[in-house]
């Protein structure tokens, strides 16, 4: 199936280039080898059934693992030549499982955002704490500055990561599936304020994402992978289209517009 096509701003230079990027492990091909270009200022979902390398992919966006092949750039610049502190301050990660914050009050686990730019031995600046109470406010999180994060629901703790996620200062987010744990409120809750958030920072995201319908909401390009290739990009109105879904996911889907925006929905028929 030839790749959909997606609108963006020719002028701008990609954030991340792609040419022929793969991963291998243990003998197995995760990913055989990608080509394509990530354009910044823009929401980019990745979809695609289990085991297709969305995860493998944005950990080898965000350093987390070395490409096995190919040339992976990033400002274009090859990712590893990038200084571990000077490609931090630029990209924010947040892992499908974060880790625990014990014994952490909100405003502590934001601030560590800021490490990348004072290090461990810098000092906390005025504007470190200027950036953790700006990131504490968009993310409506004010209010529970001093609460410890363990005590919070899943809702609130993943808005605290994001918070820190904004107070590293960076001009990407990746995020790989952060809606998984919660409901469907709080999924849409957190993907709002991401879409929010981007707009009025000019941040790229790129978010894994199991669900096309929360995908298609909120993305402006949708990456389509299956067993590691691109099957399909473009926007959300390109692949929510019933043949490519069902080649993506390999079940017959059917397609409805949205009663109130009329955005496409997907269900399986």
């Amino acid at each position: 199936m030839t790749p959909a096509t997606a609108t963006a701003d020719a002028s701008a230079a990609p954030l991340y280039e792609l040419e022929g990027v793969g991963f291998s492990a243990a003998r197995r091909t995760i990913i055989p080898g990608l080509t394509l270009a990530i354009a910044p200022a823009r929401i980019h979902g990745l979809v695609g059934p289990n085991g297709s390398g969305k995860s493998t992919l944005v950990r080898m966006l965000a350093r987390q693992l070395d490409p096995t092949g190919g040339r992976l750039r990033f400002m274009g610049k090859a990712i590893g030549e990038w200084r571990a502190a000077d490609f931090a301050r630029a990209v924010a990660y947040m892992p499908q499982f974060t880790p625990p914050a014990e014994g952490m009050t909100v405003a502590e686990l934001v601030a560590l955002g800021r490490f990348p730019w004072h290090g461990a031995l810098g000092r906390f600046t005025a504007r470190d704490r200027a950036k953790v109470e700006e990131a504490l406010a968009d993310t409506g999180l004010s209010g529970f500055r001093d609460r410890l994060v363990d005590r919070l629901s899943g809702g609130e703790r993943q808005r605290v990561w994001l918070a820190m996620m904004l107070a590293q200062d960076a001009r990407c987010l990746l995020l790989d599936e952060p809606t998984s744990a919660l409901d469907i409120a709080h999924q849409a809750e957190m993907l709002a304020l991401v879409r929010r958030l981007s707009r009025s920072r000019g941040l790229t995201a790129v978010i894994v994402l199991h669900d096309i319908n929360m995908a298609a909401m909120i993305c402006d390009e949708i990456l389509a992978l299956r067993q590691g290739e691109l099957m399909a990009r473009g926007a959300p109105a390109a692949i929510m289209n019933a043949a490519v879904l069902e080649a993506l996911f390999g079940v017959r889907m059917g397609i409805l517009p949205h009663p109130a925006t009329g955005r496409p929905i997907g269900y399986v028929e």
